[in-house]
This record gives structure tokens, sequence and C-alpha cells, in this order.
């Protein structure tokens, strides 16, 4: 339960990335198939994740 509450806003800005990934591949995506990231759902994805948790985990208060 402490790993939860110490990375909440790192899985909830992964979610919301992976989410927001997802649906530029599906409205926007590419359709010659040779971009890198947007050629396929599952590298989308990921990179909406990565991109999602690391904007939200830069949000954290100092202490």
């Amino acid at each position: 339960m402490q790993v939860l509450k110490k990375y909440k806003l790192g899985i909830l800005g992964a979610a919301f990335g992976a989410l927001l990934g997802f649906l530029y591949y599906y409205f926007i995506g590419c359709s010659t198939g040779t971009c890198a990231i947007t050629s396929s759902p599952t590298n989308s994805t990921a990179y909406g994740a990565l991109m999602g948790s690391l904007a939200f985990s830069s949000l954290k208060n100092g202490k």
C-alpha cells in the first residue's frame, strides 16, 4: 500500500498517457506504417504511458 501511495501520480499519469497514446493511434495514427511510434497501437500506448508517467511525476511537491 505504501508503494501505491508513493507512486500515485506516476501510475495515474501512466494510465492517462496510455489512454491518450491509444486514442492518438486510433484517430490520427500513421497510414503508411513507416512511423516508428504511431504505426502500431502497442508502441503508441507504451510511449504515451511513459510520457504521461514522466509528466505527472514531475508535479510532485518537493519537501
